[in-house]
């Protein structure tokens, strides 16, 4: 799924709140990633999901020797992620062994990936962490993935921190976790959170200088609107924007 500049531009100055709320009003409530952390402050988070789904693993099918196999789908996913493109990982909600590792997501981040979002665990955190590539799991885990997953498809609808999560679906995140997007309606919401963080900007700004909530947040009071728009022109920014 490719989304204009322009979308990707709006949406990344937009916060998951803001979304998770957009999204309510239109009927979504599941839509924010359970579990789902960031490794590090003040990471940004911006991509459409290419998903990857584990099963339980099993001791005959899942030896060691597997990463052996040049079709392994966890390999292949690292090798086949188009660029911008966020690597969402059902993992069941387990963490008790890791989903990924440093070594790989080096090389999705070489590859040009947007980011790693995970209910499970990642091992050599501190590793990932330390990378550009923003990445986002359920908490640290030093075992291999093989003791408890098996990688079974790519690229097919799958369940992450209890959401699903459709191949292409705009996967955002910030320093309060993951939203996922569903991808017919990223257009529609990119301009309506713009617009929602502009009047909030105004509203913290107001609330900091000492006014109360009601009537201010939501603008019940036309007043509201009035400074609001007030606030908009000093500040030499469309009022319509």
């Amino acid at each position: 799924m490719n989304y204009s500049k322009e979308t990707l531009a709006r949406l990344a100055q937009a916060s998951t709140a803001t979304l998770t709320s957009l999204l309510y009003k239109r009927g979504f409530r599941n839509v924010f990633i359970q579990g789902a952390r960031p490794l590090k402050a003040g990471q940004r988070l911006l991509g459409p999901a290419f998903t990857l789904r584990y099963i339980p693993s099993r001791e005959d099918l899942d030896p060691i020797t597997v990463f052996r196999d040049p079709q392994h789908p966890q390999r292949v996913a690292v090798e086949t992620i188009p660029q911008g493109a966020v690597l969402v990982m059902d993992c069941r909600g387990d963490t008790s062994v890791a989903s990924a590792g440093s070594i790989l997501a080096t090389r999705m981040q070489v590859r040009g990936a947007g980011g790693i979002v995970t209910d499970g665990g990642l091992r050599d955190a501190a590793g990932i962490a330390a990378l550009d590539m923003p990445a986002y799991c359920s908490g640290p885990s030093a075992p291999t993935n093989l003791i408890r997953h098996r990688a079974i498809d790519l690229n097919l609808p799958i369940a992450c921190g209890g959401v699903p999560v459709y191949p292409g679906d705009l996967m955002l995140g910030d320093d309060d976790g993951v939203v996922c997007i569903p991808a017919h309606l990223v257009e529609e919401l990119a301009g309506e959170a713009a617009e929602m963080e502009r009047f909030e900007a105004f509203v913290l700004e107001e609330v900091t200088g000492g006014r109360g909530i009601i009537g201010l947040y939501p603008a019940t009071d036309p007043d509201t609107t009035v400074r609001y728009h007030a606030w908009l022109r000093a500040r030499g920014e469309d009022v319509a924007a």
